[in-house]
């Protein structure tokens, strides 16, 4: 599998492809929640399997904090380190732009998964699009 910053319209259409199937379809979360005001600010991320793009992940900026946001796997990667390789991709665009401090609001039921990534919670658990999130921080 590869990992590779989002360089065209195509892969980031490739990249809101994957998280439709994933939070819209599988998760319930309004379309127009999903893709929002945030898309042409941020770097976003692909993860490709022989040319199919099956994760996708997206990154902000904030002073010295980066806040990675819609990261997600197309449910048969799941188990194959898929999701490591996004948050790895993720922080490294994040240290290449001189942060020092990573947070994410995960997901509960993906909160070993962070917490194997070096994440640290950092909340009481929070709802977002219905969905039980908690605030995860890290040190880059």
């Amino acid at each position: 599998m590869e990992i590779k910053k989002v360089a065209t319209a195509q892969e980031l259409e490739e990249a809101f492809r994957v998280r439709i199937n994933v939070f819209v379809k599988e998760q319930g979360v309004p379309q127009e929640d999903e893709i929002d005001k945030h898309e042409e600010s941020a770097e976003h991320v692909i993860l490709s399997d022989s040319g199919k793009v099956v994760g996708t992940g997206r990154v902000r900026y904030f002073g010295c904090l980066a806040k990675l946001e819609r990261i997600c796997v197309l449910p048969e990667y799941r188990k194959s380190q898929a999701g490591a390789m996004i948050v790895e991709g993720l922080e490294m665009l994040a240290r290449a732009k001189g942060m020092t401090k990573a947070k994410l609001h995960g997901q509960t039921q993906a909160e070993g998964f962070y917490h194997k990534q070096g994440y640290k919670t950092s909340s009481e658990v929070f709802m977002e699009d219905g969905i039980p999130h908690v605030l995860l921080l890290k040190a880059l």
